[in-house]
């Protein structure tokens, strides 16, 4: 029994001669260069209108005259009113932890969420709003 044999023809090589007209090749570089040359344009183009914080930077620099270093007292107050937030959270785990059955009845529930449901959200939704003020800000906290 024989195995059929399969001989490749040799590669095509071209040694040090240029695939086309020297004219044509260098056209072609140019029009590689200037298409990538255009994608990072406009990766850049998007990447200036994907940054948020740009805009609120421009917000503050906007209303300096009238609200001066208003970004810079909100970098100082966020780590405040993060730590009350996080503390504001452990007590509502800590509640739910020391009675899992506490959400099961329709007026402990209420009561539970007319305690933490609604000062929760507000203070969280404080901080939404000056956090990207203190990160656009350009002063030291």
């Amino acid at each position: 029994m024989s195995a059929p044999v399969y001989v490749m023809p040799p590669a095509l090589t071209v040694q040090g001669q240029p695939v086309g007209p020297a004219g044509e090749l260098a056209d072609l570089l140019r029009q590689l260069l200037a298409s990538q040359q255009e994608q990072v344009s406009l990766m850049k183009a998007q990447a200036a209108k994907e940054d948020s914080q740009a805009k609120w930077r421009a917000f503050l620099a906007r209303w300096d005259g009238e609200f001066p270093g208003i970004g810079g007292t909100c970098k100082e107050l966020l780590p405040t009113l993060e730590r009350a937030y996080l503390s504001m959270i452990r007590d509502v785990t800590d509640r739910l932890a020391a009675d899992p059955e506490l959400l099961t009845d329709e007026f402990e529930t209420a009561e539970f969420l007319d305690r933490y449901g609604m000062r929760l959200g507000q203070l969280g939704n404080i901080l939404s709003q000056l956090a990207p003020l203190a990160d656009a800000s350009g002063e030291k906290g």
